[in-house]
Parts: structure tokens; sequence; C-alpha cells
């Protein structure tokens, strides 16, 4: 039998799932200061707006996530906004800034979550959606709630 993973979600990034779209996954450790991982622990507010991944001389950072101050902290609480470095494997930092040099990619974190009692970030390859992209999937969005509707008003005869 296989070890089974415990994975309890922190935060997640409903944003991204609307204004991008995702190409790739990657699950990435998260090098974080004592004080943030108990602030985590006590469900301290995490906020992902306009946060995003950089690669920077062959290592992979994660800027403006913020994670509340934890409360209980003596003299140092780390700045809630700083860069946060990423563990990854060096082939998956090496795919990435290849694929990120190509026109119209980025790489933003979607969710937040622990998994056997350490922090880990899932990141994503991403493509910005244009406008009428979203416009365009509201719209069949409302259509097939619509059409439920209709549905539903004519299975109960």
């Amino acid at each position: 039998m296989g070890k089974v993973d415990k994975i309890v979600p922190i935060a997640e990034n409903k944003e991204a799932k609307v204004k991008y779209e995702i190409l790739e996954t990657y699950e990435a450790g998260i090098v974080l200061k004592g004080s943030e991982v108990k602030s985590l622990r006590n469900k301290g507010t995490v906020s992902f707006k306009d946060s995003f991944v950089r690669i920077e001389k062959g290592e992979a950072w994660l800027y403006n996530l913020y994670i509340a101050p934890y409360k209980h902290a003596t003299i140092d609480n780390p700045d809630p906004l700083r860069k946060r470095k990423l563990l990854l494997h060096k082939r998956e930092i090496l795919r990435l800034a290849g694929k990120v040099q190509e026109k119209g990619l980025t790489i933003i974190p979607l969710k937040l979550y622990w998994k056997n009692n350490k922090v880990k970030l899932l990141i994503a390859l991403v493509k910005g959606k244009k406008l009428y992209d979203r416009r365009r999937e509201l719209k069949e969005k409302a259509m097939k709630r619509e059409l439920e509707r209709e549905f539903k008003g004519k299975i109960h005869l």
C-alpha cells in the first residue's frame, strides 16, 4: 500500500480561472518564516491579489502573495508581501523559464495548501484570456443555466 497524501486547503485563487487559460500546473514547496507558518495554521488571511511567479537566476520567486502577520509574533514579523522562494526541480524551473519567454505566457499561484504538514503551492503556466473570450464564457454559462431551468420546469409534469 502506498502512502496517502493528506491535503488540507488553505486558500485558492478563484480569480485565476476567470482571467486566465491554464496550460500546465506544478506543485512547489514554498520557503516561509516560522511566524508565517503559524499565521497559516491559525487561519490567517491569504490574498493572491496581483501575485505572480518570476524566474530569476535559475530560481523561482513568488511576488505579492499576502500572508497576514502572526499577531503573537515578537520582533521578527516579516513583511506580509515579501518575495518568497519556491522550491521546484531544476528541470521544472528551466521548462517554465523557457515557456515564459514565449509571448503572452506567465506563471501565477492557484492554490495554497497543507500536504503532509508542509505548505505547498500549486502554480500554473497561464495565458491571459481576452475580454471577448470572457464575455463568450459568461454568455455560454447563462445559456446553460437557462436551458437547465427550462428542463427542470418540464420534468415536474
